[in-house]
């Protein structure tokens, strides 16, 4: 079986590509736009998901697909042609819904891959590798100015839905599925923090920025719908499934598992490269490919 991951330099689709080729019976297509990136077993292949003609789809029998959302919906019609009547699990978000937003452009999505073929939706709660935004702060002082330290949310290991996107594509029965998967608790973004802290081995303190001050935290552009997004989480947390431990057969990761993980890309002494990759990563482009919490509770 040969399967194409899509977003193969990225948290998720590199851990579902470096999952896969460890398949005997499963070859990988790992694509790539733009990063020089080996995972060991699988062959990487070149390609632009907003230019369908420059993907090499011979033999290809089934898709893991990580799409641009919002930035690249031009070419979603295009695309999704070209990848039917393969299979495809999609990375989606929970909330997906007709609008003009990043959950429009989900939505959008998944109304085309519905109409294409065979589907799987993996409606992902936050990613708990959103607080990674607070890394370039940490590093440098141990108070986070943030917005609504009351927002609740139920962030999820990029492991688990790597899990949860390889067993879609190695296994029968989740055809026609949509699953909402979440992390195993729901925390304020105060306590995600305090528990960082603790990892850290740091007294962590949460300092309130006002919603009108957002702007100096985000992208300008998307600052509005981020605000929106955390805002609605106050009074309206994100809820908890046990979709991960039903599909996989193990309990979804907490987050203080996800903090363990990547600890060292909060700390002081994290080497000057690894720090500039932090800092100098596309947000916006991340937030539109569903890296970002915001938008009416996207990923």
């Amino acid at each position: 079986m040969r399967i194409l991951v899509t977003g193969a330099t990225g948290r998720v689709g590199g851990q579902v590509a470096a999952r896969l080729a460890r398949f005997p019976a499963v070859r990988v297509k790992a694509l790539t736009r733009q990063r020089a990136v080996t995972i060991p077993g699988a062959d990487m292949v070149a390609g632009d998901l907003t230019d369908p003609a420059s993907l090499d789809l011979t033999g290809v029998d089934a898709v893991f697909l990580v799409f641009p959302s919002v930035v690249a919906d031009h070419a979603a019609r295009d695309l999704i042609a070209a990848l039917a009547p393969r299979p495809i699990v999609y990375l989606s978000a929970h909330g997906a819904a007709p609008g003009n937003s990043i959950m429009g452009s989900h939505a959008y999505l998944e109304d085309l891959i519905a109409s294409a073929g065979p589907y799987t939706f993996l409606r992902s709660s936050g990613f708990a590798a959103n607080t990674l935004a607070w890394a370039p702060q940490l590093r440098q002082s141990d108070t986070l100015r943030w917005i609504f330290p009351a927002a609740r949310r139920a962030l999820i290991h990029e492991a688990d839905l790597a899990a949860v996107a390889v067993r879609a594509l190695t296994s029968d029965g989740h055809e026609g599925k949509a699953y909402h998967l979440t992390g195993p608790e729901q925390l304020t973004q105060a306590a995600q923090l305090e528990t960082l802290g603790s990892v850290l081995g740091r007294p962590l303190r949460f300092e309130e920025v006002p919603p009108a001050r957002a702007a100096s935290l985000f992208p300008a552009s998307l600052a509005d719908a981020i605000v929106a997004g955390q805002s609605a989480f106050v009074d309206h947390p994100e809820p908890v499934t046990d979709e991960v431990a039903r599909l996989t057969g193990r309990p979804a990761r907490s987050y203080e598992s996800w903090a363990r993980d990547h600890a060292s890309e909060f700390r002081s002494g994290v080497g000057r490269a690894a720090a500039g990759q932090l800092e100098d990563r596309d947000w916006v482009g991340e937030f539109r490919s569903g890296g970002w919490a915001g938008a009416g509770g996207s990923a």
